[in-house]
């Protein structure tokens, strides 16, 4: 038989954290974004729960590709934009919007505009403002010219207007609030036409708060469509639901005596007689060999804890207080039942990493 390890998807979930996501919106269209294999779910699977999504946005231009040829029919955005000149063409024949965010891509469209004005094409794109993140986007003090020599590029189509917020999930972050880069957004693109796009899943969740300085046309949700959160309130405060479920089974149990030691390095020291379950679950799987003693397991929907450092193949956790937990016993690493934040906050790392470090071994199934 194949070993327990198995990741559920759960498709409904996505279709409802996409409703939530275009309710806390409203008026906006809203973007799935389902980059990195769909955050570890699967570019299918994440375009099936989207499909109701007014387009969809990644970065890898083989997935956009491919979601054209599995049917997908709405609008499909680049968000790290376009990395050379050869991929305008890609962009026109398969008809892919595309974020614009430094001068070298400009030249790229200028060069190639005539040939593609020729062929009849319009590319929409979106123009990104560096608003205080300092990763991709033009300056604030530059942003218009951007604009104006994007305008006159003939094989342009729409220009949206586009920024990524750093900390909107803490609106009183000392260093960059997102009520200041909202400001300086607004500054730079004070009378420019276009469509705006500013709101990650933290500005999309704060969207109440921020609705009188706020102004989307498209939200950009990424996390909070999979049931994550970007930091502060849980999913379950949100109204989100898990869509993935990393679960397994209890495939080894040892009793051990007070003094004995858990796994490699034997950093656990059991302090009095205690009955430990293995799991078939280790790093190689993507659960994250840093979990400390304590992150939260549930077995047979019993919280407990783990105990011993993780392994490759497998982990360890206390069924001292868990009388019936045997072999076979199901076990949750994360999901329905476990939050993946939970996990995660435990761990020293982010839900959005461990969803994505889905292991390639794992069997994948829908419920």
């Amino acid at each position: 038989m194949p070993r327990p390890i198995v990741a559920t998807i759960h498709i409904a979930s996505l279709q409802h954290n996409l409703a939530r996501a275009k309710a806390c919106s409203p008026g906006a269209k809203a973007w799935g974004v389902l980059k990195a294999n769909g955050y570890g779910h699967g570019l299918e699977r994440a375009m099936r729960g989207f499909a109701d999504a007014d387009g969809l946005a990644l970065i890898e231009f083989d997935n956009a590709v491919r979601l054209r040829e599995i049917g997908w029919k709405k609008p499909i955005l680049l968000l790290e934009g376009f990395f050379g000149p050869d991929d305008l063409n890609t962009m026109a024949g398969y008809n892919l919007q595309a974020a614009v965010h430094c001068d070298e891509q400009l030249a790229w469209l200028e060069a190639a505009q005539e040939a593609l004005t020729a062929r009849g094409i319009k590319l929409d794109l979106h123009l990104k403002m560096n608003t205080g993140m300092n990763r991709l986007g033009f300056m604030p003090d530059v942003f218009a010219a951007a604009h104006a020599r994007l305008v006159a590029i003939s094989c342009v189509g729409s220009i949206t207007l586009m920024t990524h917020f750093a900390n909107a999930d803490d609106a009183a972050h000392p260093l960059l609030p997102i009520a200041e880069q909202i400001r300086r957004f607004e500054a730079a693109a004070a009378g420019l036409p276009g469509m705006r796009s500013l709101s990650n899943s933290a500005g999309v969740l704060r969207q109440d708060e921020l609705v009188d300085i706020l102004r989307n046309d498209w939200v950009r949700p990424g996390i909070m469509l999979y049931g994550g959160t970007p930091g502060g309130k849980s999913a379950d405060d949100y109204g989100l639901l898990p869509a993935m479920t990393l679960s397994s089974e209890i495939i080894g149990v040892q009793r051990i005596a007070a003094g004995d030691v858990v796994g490699y390095g034997s950093r656990f020291q059991a302090e009095g007689p205690m009955r430990v379950g293995v799991v078939a679950c280790g790093y190689a799987d993507g659960y994250p060999r840093h979990a400390p003693v304590d992150t939260p397991v549930l077995v047979d929907g019993v919280r407990t804890r783990l105990v011993g450092r993780v392994s490759m193949d497998m982990l360890t956790v206390d069924l001292t207080d868990l009388p019936d937990a045997k072999i076979g016993s199901k076990v949750t690493l994360w999901g329905k039942g476990l939050p993946v934040d939970e996990v995660a906050n435990a761990a020293g790392t982010i839900g959005y990493e461990l969803m994505c470090a889905l292991g390639q071994r794992v069997t994948v199934v829908e419920d």
